[in-house]
């Protein structure tokens, strides 16, 4: 048994076991934060939390590995972080430049180039690296630090890969463009239509997946959010009334943590009347739930998540949709940047992992189905987000003919300021960031993603108590009998 398939059956989920990885991996991709109050102390940075948490997700948590490579690449020089190519090194000393006015450099070693620069800098390298994706994995540090350069083999295994994911979108192998993770692939399609009209602002259309937005506000020329999915039409119409052009839309199908659906049989007419591209995000269904092939232009994914399952690797794709009108355009914009920066260890996972992937989704979507029923019937439940719920037209508009709604489940419980906190902690499950993993997977998202911004969120009707989970393979009366243990006391 794996170490992901271990904790199936024993969920981390105690108190005293913060700062352990979800799973037991050095690449793990998720740490145990089995508290409520962790969670708090995580963002507070308090000590308590800070010395026991040493990796997290790799956007997030520098990995010892990482600190170390970029360390010995700069000369002890710090703040600093490696980057996967000269030019992506070279593009965040000047995103550093820009944004903090701090001096910044790239220097070069151990086949990776690294950027640096001074403490009042350090914000906008973090930054860079955390809304780009544009990170240099785990493996890739291990394997530099040990002497090791790429695998002899790696060409075959991205084409191996890419020929996996071309057959879930039915497009052609060279429509798949890898990334080292899935908010890469969304920086490649900023920056694709950014070239294609330089100084236009682009729109989120649907509350936003934290970095998504954060990237066109930061990296962008500038995000606008729509966030009300009611009268997103009537507003998107406004709003192309009001702005000489856009850029791209933004939008996530389903949204993450709400898991509603913009309309896109109504939003992408007026997009294609304005030639106005349409980036969507499907992580949080899947290409094996949903077809946007009628209606996106670009399809940005995480292959971390549902696609590899196990939690210990990381990985993107953007899909250039060849049925788009604007296939012709987009295409060679994205083709012409495009670098090859997914390292083979790292694609080696992702390609034994995704064979797996069709049949464990349709786990994952009956298990979703059926915890969600049941939370929605529960008495100490206030309410429950799903994509068959919430939206559902919208949802339903794309669904595959044998799709499902999907693993991933938010709910808000009765009295949730006093209740919340004392069922997540009772949760025995794992707990921590993160989704799509085999084994059930749940976090106050709210406070986790937007904990400098909570009333922010909670004026986009995005609560500070929500828990949200990601349900795994579990056998589902099991895993229910472990939900009404933490329900029970409510």
């Amino acid at each position: 048994m794996n170490a992901e398939e271990i904790l199936l059956k024993q969920p981390v989920s105690q108190a005293d076991q913060l700062g352990e990885r979800l799973p037991n991996s050095i690449h793990a991709v998720s740490v145990a934060l089995p508290c409520w109050q962790d969670v708090v102390d995580y963002e507070e940075k308090s000590d308590r939390v800070s010395q026991r948490v040493t990796t997290g997700y790799p956007r997030f948590v520098v990995h010892p590995l990482v600190a170390e490579l970029a360390s010995n690449v700069t000369g002890g020089k710090k703040p600093s972080l490696p980057f996967p190519s000269e030019r992506v090194a070279r593009s965040c000393a000047e995103f550093v430049k820009r944004r903090s006015g701090a001096p910044a450099d790239v220097a070069h070693g151990n086949g990776i180039h690294a950027a640096y620069t001074t403490g009042a800098g350090e914000r906008a390298l973090r930054d860079f690296w955390q809304h780009t994706g544009l990170i240099v994995s785990s493996r890739q540090a291990e394997a530099l630090l040990n002497g090791k350069g790429p695998r002899n083999d790696t060409k075959e295994i991205l084409r191996s890969l890419r020929k996996q994911v071309a057959g879930f979108y039915d497009c052609g192998e060279d429509d798949v463009f890898l990334a080292p993770t899935g908010m890469a692939a969304q920086y490649a399609a900023l920056e694709a239509v950014k070239r294609r009209h330089p100084g236009q602002v682009t729109a989120q259309l649907g509350f936003p997946y934290v970095d998504t937005f954060k990237l066109q506000e930061k990296v962008g020329v500038g995000g606008i959010l729509l966030h009300d999915l009611d009268h997103i039409e009537r507003e998107l119409t406004r709003l192309l009334q009001r702005q000489q052009e856009l850029a791209a839309c933004f939008c996530e199908i389903p949204g993450n943590p709400l898991l509603g659906s913009a309309d896109l049989r109504r939003i992408s007419p007026i997009l294609r009347q304005q030639r106005v591209p349409l980036v969507a995000d499907d992580v949080v269904a899947t290409p094996h739930n949903i077809d946007l092939s009628g209606h996106a232009d670009l399809v940005a994914t995480s292959l971390t998540k549902f696609i590899a399952g196990s939690g210990d690797v990381m990985g993107g794709a953007l899909i250039c949709n060849p049925r788009s009108p604007l296939y012709s355009e987009l295409k060679p914009l994205i083709a012409d940047a495009h670098e090859e920066l997914l390292w083979g260890e790292d694609a080696l996972v992702l390609d034994r992992q995704t064979k797996g992937f069709p049949e464990r989704m349709d786990i994952h979507n009956r298990n979703g189905l059926f915890i969600a029923e049941r939370l929605k019937k529960h008495p100490a439940v206030e309410k429950v987000w799903y994509p068959k719920w919430e939206f559902s037209e919208a949802y339903e508009a794309v669904r595959r003919p044998r799709g499902g709604w999907g693993g991933l489940i938010t709910f808000l419980p009765k009295n949730a300021e006093t209740a919340g906190p004392a069922i997540y902690d009772r949760l025995p499950v794992c707990k921590g960031p993160s989704l799509g993993t085999v084994f059930t997977l749940a976090c106050p998202f709210t406070l986790l993603a937007h904990y400098t911004e909570l009333p922010w969120a909670e004026a986009c009707g995005v609560s500070r108590n929500l828990i949200r989970v990601s349900i795994g393979l579990e056998e589902p009366e099991e895993l229910w009998a472990r939900f009404e243990e933490a329900l029970s006391g409510a």
